[in-house]
């Protein structure tokens, strides 16, 4: 059996750019994704903290210490610029692993940058 376990978190950063007109995805700033341990293509979820949407997409890397969050395609649709999001990546894990595994949270200042 495997269990899906919460693996890594950016949490609270500011939406800076929404791209309707994108293909899809997140694009991420690459030093919050290295800090987060999140790979691009790999699939997160975004909860947006002033709606309550809940999407998933996959990431994109974005220019290191840019401080970029841009949700792209329809997904542009489920955040405004300014809006606070939290992006979460989960892992497949045997109950064995799940036990010790320790995930990673981000917390960047307000301008989605790492102290």
């Amino acid at each position: 059996m495997f269990l899906h376990i919460h693996k890594s978190k950016i949490h609270r950063v500011k939406v800076t750019e929404a791209n309707l007109n994108y293909v899809g995805s997140i694009t991420i700033d690459e030093a919050l994704m290295e800090a987060a341990n999140l790979y691009e293509g790999e699939k997160v979820q975004i909860v947006n903290n002033n709606n309550g949407e809940r999407i998933e997409t996959y990431v994109i890397k974005g220019e290191r210490n840019s401080g970029m969050i841009c949700l792209n395609g329809a997904a542009a649709r489920k955040a405004a610029v300014g809006d606070i999001v939290i992006i979460i990546s989960y892992a497949l894990m045997t109950p064995e692993e799940a036990k010790t595994f320790k995930p990673v949270a981000v917390f960047p200042d307000e301008n989605n940058r790492l102290s």
